[in-house]
């Protein structure tokens, strides 16, 4: 009853603009707005997604305190494309993943990459929305030019990062020592302090870390991984209709533009 109701209240919505003197256009869109307002609020709804803390340009902090970035804008037009209500945490990458694990949050939007092994851990993950890869990152006066003048030597990466795992995977062969941490910033000032050499980070994030923080570092562009896409994910099947919703915003605003808008605002 609820629904139906707020359903007639769209369509004396429409009559009233037209009695107005408004447009076919401007009634329709004022009665397909109600009826989206009306779906939101028949279900009831709000989902909460997780999110990093520092991972400029995708989620970060601005000047006047407003959390900003692709992945938020991306979550903002997908969402009011799809008519969905959502709550963005800000909580950091480890605890975003405990907070979905647990149930405390539906989904996590952190600059996630695909992967096999998450995948296998459980996982499930949207369709890619950006294509990134990790690369070395060192101080502006290091001598290191690429994995070869690693031996012996200790480089920092971020816990759970496909940075990590490609540090990991490089580690035998080039004979080097990994120190963990839990966040972009402290990861760097390691670098940047000396108590490491260099660092694996995604190579979008750390170059535009470089840029806005005046930091002393240099992105060896011979040392990146294949590109991998991000995904919005989930941790249950419960969440499965958000996912679903995900997808279906991301194709619409891949294809009316607002996606390259985004893009090009953080990146250029």
């Amino acid at each position: 009853m609820k629904k139906l109701f707020a359903l007639g209240m769209a369509s004396v919505m429409a009559l009233s603009l037209a009695a107005c003197g408004g447009s076919a256009s401007s009634a329709a869109s004022g009665a397909a707005d109600a009826s989206s307002a009306a779906t939101a609020e028949a279900t009831g709804k709000k989902w909460v997604v997780a999110t990093d803390t520092v991972f400029k340009p995708f989620e970060y902090t601005d000047a006047s305190g407003n959390f900003v970035g692709i992945d938020v804008d991306i979550l903002a037009a997908i969402a009011e494309d799809q008519g969905f209500e959502y709550e963005l945490k800000s909580l950091g990458w480890d605890a975003a993943i405990a907070a979905c694990q647990s149930g405390q949050a539906d989904a996590m939007i952190a600059g996630a990459s695909i992967t096999d092994e998450r995948k296998a851990s459980g996982w499930m993950f949207s369709d890619g929305y950006y294509d990134s890869n990790q690369t070395l990152t060192v101080p502006e006066d290091s001598d290191i030019a690429g994995f070869a003048d690693l031996s012996g030597k200790n480089v920092a990466v971020k816990t759970g990062t496909q940075g990590a795992s490609y540090a990991e995977s490089l580690k035998d062969e080039y004979g080097f020592t990994i120190t963990y941490f839990e966040d972009s910033p402290t990861m760097y000032q390691a670098v940047l302090g000396g108590q490491c050499v260099g660092c694996f980070e995604d190579t979008p994030i750390m170059k535009a870390s470089i840029k806005d923080g005046a930091l002393a570092l240099k992105v060896l562009e011979d040392t990146a991984s294949d590109p991998a896409p991000y995904g919005f994910a989930i941790f249950s099947e419960d969440s499965q209709e958000l996912l679903d919703m995900f997808n279906k915003g991301l194709a619409d605003i891949k294809a009316n533009g607002k996606y390259d808008e985004i893009l090009a605002k953080y990146l250029g």
